[in-house]
């Protein structure tokens, strides 16, 4: 039986204030040309398929459409819900959707009940555990006595293995949205530490085939049978070395054969450019950015004025701006109360637009200055 193993979709997800929908449904467009040409049976996504726990409408159209292409294409889907999702929201007319092969796992009840599917050579029990948020979730479960995520999960575990040990000559798959010990965060990912602890332990795992890990942003094999699969678009700057993919994995009648992975294509882009404003304008090396999502980091000495819509009339994708003066900002930083002290208020003016551009006011800016902050004093006299 072969599966494909994709996580942490975060449909609806904006990049620096960019929309993402239709560089997302490229992407899992992708996926459902995948299963027709890899003949997978089903598809395991293993949490965050929306990035807020209520998504838009274009959100859901947009997950309504890859999912309806993927079943379409020959597989069937097992979905659980991630840290960003609504588990109630997503589960919504669960018994019906599996009539129609969308598996939704989105109960903590429902956890050690397999979605069970046969290639010929018997049984695969496919287990979704939700996103366990440890408090709710160790009453749920009935352990009070349980401490964070490893507490919770350990409990999920054993329910799952104690099911495995009712049924005869099956093969397992457990879905689960985590922080594993020895995994490597980026900076997309919404923390889920509850008490300074968010890391479980991959022995955790111990005891099936396959474990189709979600919640990290970036490919990751933590062992033979345990890994990330990561999210299948970059949704920070972190990220724009990785190569985003997914996992095609087969298991024959002893249990897991190979794991491939599968490179996905990339919408569109990230880079990062560093320079004087005018270079970055002007210079055609850079011209290879032109359609990338971009980060910029000016140098000017003086801060540069409307440098981002500048920036956009040649880099339509220019996401982020920073100001590093090259030599380091001027002066060493002050407390305010010091840095105001015995100044009046033209000289505490001068100094902010000093401290924020790297240059004093003109002489026209000044006089500027000089009428606000009287008219300032004639509305405070009147009041």
């Amino acid at each position: 039986m072969r599966f494909l193993h994709t996580s942490d979709w975060h449909i609806g997800r904006t990049f620096h204030g960019a929309d993402l929908l239709a560089e997302q449904e490229a992407v899992l467009g992708h996926l459902a040309d995948l299963v027709a040409g890899e003949a997978i049976d089903a598809v395991l996504v293993a949490g965050d398929i929306y990035d807020r726990a209520v998504p838009s409408a274009e959100a859901v159209r947009v997950a309504t459409k890859a999912v309806a292409r993927i079943r379409a294409a020959g597989a069937q889907l097992v979905v659980t819900p991630g840290n960003h999702d609504s588990a109630p929201r997503l589960g919504a007319f669960a018994e019906f959707a599996a009539a129609g092969g969308l598996h939704l796992r989105t109960t903590v009840a429902g956890l050690a009940e397999p979605v069970l599917l046969d290639d010929g050579r018997g049984p695969v029990a496919v287990y979704g555990i939700p996103y366990l948020e440890p408090e709710p979730a160790r009453h749920a479960l009935g352990v009070p006595d349980a401490r964070g995520h490893t507490g919770v999960l350990t409990e999920a575990m054993r329910r799952i293995r104690a099911d495995l040990e009712t049924r005869t000559g099956v093969r397992s798959v457990v879905l689960a949205h985590a922080f594993v010990t020895g995994g490597e965060p980026t900076d997309s990912e919404r923390t889920i530490a509850v008490g300074g602890v968010e890391q479980v332990p991959g022995s955790v795992f111990d005891g099936v085939d396959y474990v189709a890990l979600g919640h990290l942003h970036g490919p990751q094999t933590l062992a033979e049978h345990l890994r990330y699969s990561g999210s299948p678009l970059a949704y920070s700057f972190s990220e724009a070395r990785q190569r985003k993919s997914v996992w095609l994995v087969d298991l024959d009648a002893d249990g897991l054969a190979e794991v491939r992975r599968h490179e996905l294509p990339v919408p569109r882009a990230l880079a990062t450019l560093t320079g004087e404003l005018e270079d970055l304008l002007l210079d055609p090396a850079h011209d290879a950015c032109l359609d990338h999502f971009l980060s910029v980091t000016v140098t000017d000495r003086v801060r540069p004025v409307d440098a981002m819509r500048r920036l956009r009339e040649r880099f339509p994708y220019a996401v982020h701006l920073d100001w590093e003066p090259a030599g380091g900002h001027a002066g060493a930083p002050l407390r305010y109360a010091d840095a105001v002290r015995g100044r009046s208020d033209i000289e505490v003016s001068r100094s902010f637009l000093d401290d924020c551009r790297g240059a004093p006011p003109t002489e026209r800016e000044e006089q500027l200055l000089f009428l606000a902050l009287e008219a300032a004093d004639r509305g405070a006299l009147a009041k």
